[in-house]
């Protein structure tokens, strides 16, 4: 089938190259000249395990093309995906302009039936919004006789496993209430859709509404389970005995269950606060939501308290070891990332950052260029040089069993604040290792 893509962000490239993977012809719009020849040349602007080698080889093939121009894309594809960005509104509503922009252009190009495929992450009702604007642009052209289909289908791809995600999607969500769409997205999706079925097909503002709801349940398991350690540990119990006393519970699972510094990235901060916009435009009290909001943004200021706590509020000329920047692994999104909160008041207090993640250093140079109190090194081991603790604030996987003889040897006082809870308590006893985690 002959897909094109307008937006060649995260989600766009992502959904495009695993397409074009499985053989559909695939063209990618993006109104950014420099990024689309840079993606021609191979340079992929996201890191994403497994991306760069699926756009390359797709792109050789032949499967996968970029381009500027949106009259050829709308040209060339039965379908047209959206997944432009939907950036927070001053209000924290989420800002449909791009999205709007996109459909407009598609109305302005096409020449026949469009089925046009909301895949960016939208507040309910857009779909309605995206096909108002389409009627608008066509009855401007003379050309009401021009059909189309408006089709939500949300994403639900994890930074740091979006490929996998996407090539084993463990759900299809397509809202809709055509059987020509239906039959057409049934047909994109069929070889995602052998081993067993994936495809829930659902109104459009259900599926809209869909997408939000996972992410802020998602949210609201991290946020609880970061309540919990904060009661925890003002309790004397343990937050990673508690985790697996409930996880053991097939009602709740182990997922989104570890206790730590908040969550960050570009979903769900921003999904969290537009459905609470979503909610206030309807006189309708989210208190739940606002609950998570309100828990997580204080938990990313647990660690500083715990570091201004152990040394007696006096961090002035203090330098501190901090190993990861990104919001989460497997990804160089500093987006929402809990590191930047704790690293402006560590340098708010006077202290100095000498920092190391092993993809994020790029993004953090270019958010952090002018900062004076911010040293990037090219090594964790590195970072440790001098500094007057440790600090662990993104669980990457060389991070786990460290040489804690070299970081004591490294650091002025054997000390270490943990904000993912890596290593055992007793552990870090025996080592004469002070440590200070989440929730114990």
């Amino acid at each position: 089938m002959k897909v094109t893509v307008f937006g060649i962000g995260y989600v766009g490239l992502v959904q495009g190259a695993v397409l074009a993977e499985v053989g559909h012809d695939v063209v990618c719009i993006d109104i950014d000249a420099n990024k689309v020849e840079r993606l021609k040349q191979g340079h992929i602007p996201i890191y994403e395990p497994g991306l760069e080698t699926l756009v390359k080889e797709n792109h050789a093939a032949g499967r996968l093309n970029f381009t500027t121009d949106a009259a050829a894309g709308v040209k060339h594809g039965e379908v047209q995906f959206i997944a432009v960005g939907t950036p927070p509104d001053e209000d924290g509503s989420a800002d449909l302009k791009y999205v709007l922009a996109v459909a407009e252009t598609i109305a302005q190009h096409m020449e026949g039936h469009q089925i046009i495929i909301d895949k960016s992450t939208v507040p309910v009702g857009t779909a309605d919004k995206v096909s108002a604007r389409i009627k608008q642009v066509l009855t401007a052209r003379n050309r009401e006789d021009l059909g189309f289909d408006v089709v939500s289908n949300p994403e639900f791809l994890k930074e740091g496993s979006a490929v996998a995600d996407c090539m084993r999607p463990d759900r299809i969500v397509i809202g809709t209430n055509s059987s020509n769409a239906e039959d057409t997205m049934r047909e994109l999706y069929a070889p995602f859709n052998r081993n067993h079925e994936k495809i829930i097909v659902m109104d459009v503002r259900s599926a809209e509404l869909t997408k939000y709801a996972a992410n802020c349940m998602l949210a609201t398991k991290i946020s609880f389970m970061n309540e919990m350690a904060n009661l925890a540990e003002m309790l004397g119990a343990d937050i990673e005995m508690v985790r697996q006393g409930i996880g053991s519970d097939p009602r709740i699972g182990y997922q989104f269950l570890y206790a730590g510094v908040g969550y960050g990235g570009s979903c769900f901060p921003k999904d969290v606060q537009a459905l609470i916009r979503t909610a206030d435009s309807i006189d309708f009290d989210a208190k739940v939501l606002k609950a998570v909001e309100n828990r997580n943004n204080e938990q990313k200021s647990v660690l500083f308290k715990k570091i201004a706590k152990h040394f007696d509020g006096d961090l002035n000329s203090k330098t501190f070891a901090l190993w990861g920047l990104s919001f989460k692994p497997n990804t160089d999104d500093m987006r929402e990332a809990p590191s930047r909160v704790l690293m402006e008041a560590l340098w708010e207090a006077g202290a100095k950052v000498q920092a190391f993640d092993p993809e994020a250093m790029e993004e953090t140079q270019r958010i952090y260029n002018d900062q004076d109190n911010l040293t990037l090194c090219g090594t964790k081991e590195s970072a440790l040089k001098g500094a007057d603790a440790l600090i662990i604030v993104t669980e990457w996987q060389e991070f786990k069993a460290p040489d804690f003889d070299s970081i004591i040897k490294q650091l002025k006082y054997p000390l270490i604040f943990d904000g993912r809870n890596l290593f055992e308590q007793k552990r870090m006893t025996k080592k004469g290792i002070i440590y200070h985690s989440i929730g114990r």
